[in-house]
Formats: C-alpha cells, sequence, structure tokens
C-alpha cells in the first residue's frame, strides 16, 4: 500500500467515522419534540396551530469575530449549517441561513423570529417560535406555518477569543444539536 492510498484510506475512514457519529446524534433524542422542560409560553404553538412532525439537527453555529453595536470586537452569529434527521434516524434535509430548512423533497420553509427563550446551559444556544412560509416546492415542508427550535445542545458564541484587532474577521464554528418542532395549520 503507497503512503497516498494510507491516506486516502484513512481519510474514507475519518469520514465514516464523522458520518456515523453524526447519525448517532441524530438519533440520541430519545423522544424528538419533548422539551427536557416545559416550554414557555411565549413558545408554545400559536393558536390554530399543532405539532406535524419533528427532525432533529446535527450541525453549526457559525459566528464571525466584528464590531458590535459599541464599536467593540465580538463575536457576531453569521448562520446554521445543519443536516435534519427523522425520528428513526434517516437523513430529511438541512437547515442553513435565513433561517430555512429544506427537505430531500425539494420543499422549502423560511422562518422569522417571533420569541425566544434561553436554553437549559449557559453554552446552549436559544429556544426558539419561528412563523414560517414556504419557499417553494410541494412536499413535506409546503404547509408549514411555525417551527419551534427546543432541545438546544451547545452552539452558542465563546464568551473570549475575539478581543484584538487581528481576531477581526476570524470564524469560528460551534457545534449543536436541537430539535426543530414543524407546526401546520389545525
Amino acid at each position: 500500500m503507497t503512503s497516498n492510498t494510507r491516506i486516502l484510506s484513512s481519510a474514507s475512514l475519518l469520514a465514516s467515522v464523522l458520518a456515523g457519529a453524526a447519525l448517532l446524534a441524530a438519533c440520541a433524542s430519545p423522544r424528538p419534540g419533548t422539551p427536557a422542560t416545559e416550554l414557555p409560553a411565549a413558545l408554545k404553538a400559536p393558536d390554530g396551530e399543532r405539532a406535524a412532525f419533528t427532525w432533529h439537527a446535527v450541525g453549526v453555529q457559525i459566528y464571525e469575530c466584528r464590531a458590535g453595536d459599541k464599536g467593540a470586537l465580538a463575536w457576531q452569529f453569521v448562520a446554521p449549517e445543519a443536516e435534519l434527521y427523522a425520528p428513526g434516524g434517516e437523513r430529511a434535509g438541512t437547515h442553513g441561513a435565513g433561517p430555512h430548512w429544506a427537505a430531500l423533497d425539494g420543499s422549502k420553509t423560511i422562518g422569522t423570529l417571533k420569541a425566544r427563550a434561553n436554553g437549559q446551559r449557559e453554552a446552549d444556544i436559544p429556544w426558539l417560535l419561528l412563523s414560517a412560509r414556504s419557499a417553494g416546492g410541494s412536499g413535506k415542508l409546503a404547509g408549514v406555518t411555525s417551527v419551534q427550535r427546543i432541545n438546544t445542545v451547545g452552539g452558542n458564541a465563546p464568551a473570549k477569543g475575539c478581543e484584538v484587532a487581528a481576531d477581526s474577521g476570524k470564524r469560528i464554528r460551534q457545534g449543536y444539536s436541537a430539535d426543530y418542532v414543524f407546526l401546520v395549520a389545525r
């Protein structure tokens, strides 16, 4: 075996291990859509809507070091990047900037923030309620009216590491997981 073949084999093995870890993480939420604690009132399903299905996300929250409101450097949120998994662990779609959720069937929905609540730990990104609208394509996401992000683990920007001019423009990717509950009209 040549050294190039060994490098490729090692890279393939690493890719397989990482894919397996993502799948295990996707299945780790024992009851997707069931929050660890009671949902805050502001995040409950709006009147006339009901939970239709839940997908588990495994991915990253991307931050960039840049000047904040008062000119001081701080980590500023850029976008999420995540794979979405159905309750059985099969890949269902992706989650990205906008924010948007895209299903493998071609349907897509875009969200707008309505309410937020703190995550369970300081390192966890907030739980959210977002209004949603279809962004094209018939399918699973076409009738979604709201999205709840709950059961978050990780994803918050670090408290330090963005203090000097040399850090300006630097990006970091913070690992996270969450359950996205997709709501539809009753």
